[in-house]
């Protein structure tokens, strides 16, 4: 039985959203949603694209699923704004795990996450909220993923991590045992953190690299 939903978004990340949901998941895609202001085309894979503060009366409620297809623009602020007024005006928030990737029977995970093939989620692990994890990423065993996070492919969290709420770490980042990263923290491409990362810092190489906050560096305001 397919459940019927909208997706937010008119760019990659939606686009790539509509491909996994359509192939891959008991979801079909019937509609996407774009804030009036950014509001660009009214179609896209010959479906309807309507403006987001009109949804209601394009698509109700009680009867469609919600996905906001943004990635990590103001440290996942956009994404989870989104979701959670769509949430809010009662639409059903959905998850997508995709049929390639391995997840051990205990992982928790939350509402609203995007998890891409080849992600290895280890036992006792615990995801939060509106979590996107790409392609290729190690999640070991008893870690934790705060609400919000963004996780880009082939990062490496070792055991007993926790990752705070609204993070964003880079491609082939490593973390070693026992991490723990504050909320609101950018992790750079590459970066292997060995030891813990304070709240609202940017991590190029390794902890303590020079440079802005990461809310400064991501222009975020709240």
């Amino acid at each position: 039985m397919s459940h019927k939903l909208i997706i937010a978004g008119d760019s990659a990340f939606a686009e790539i959203a509509y491909e996994y949901f359509t192939h891959d998941s008991e979801y079909e895609v019937v509609g996407f949603t774009v804030e009036r202001d950014y509001l660009r085309k009214t179609e896209l894979f010959g479906l309807p694209v309507v403006p987001f503060e009109d949804l209601e009366a394009h698509f109700a409620p009680a009867q469609h699923a919600f996905f906001a297809a943004a990635t990590y623009t103001q440290l996942n602020r956009l994404r989870t704004r989104l979701y959670l007024d769509a949430k809010a005006r009662g639409y059903t928030p959905a998850s997508y795990i995709s049929s390639r990737a391995f997840l051990w029977r205990n992982v928790t995970l939350g509402e609203h996450c995007f998890i891409f093939e080849d992600n290895t989620v280890q036992p006792f692990v615990g995801i939060g909220d509106n979590v996107v994890l790409w392609s290729g990423n190690h999640i070991g065993h008893h870690s934790r993923i705060g609400d919000n996070c963004f996780i880009a492919s082939h990062a490496v969290v070792s055991g007993f991590c926790e990752i705070g709420a609204n993070c964003f770490l880079g491609v082939n980042v490593t973390l070693v045992n026992n991490i723990r990263i504050g909320d609101d923290c950018l992790i750079g491409a590459g970066a292997l953190v060995a030891k813990d990362v304070e709240e609202d810092s940017l991590v190029k190489t390794a902890p303590g690299s020079a440079g802005p906050s990461a809310r400064r560096y991501f222009k975020v305001r709240d």
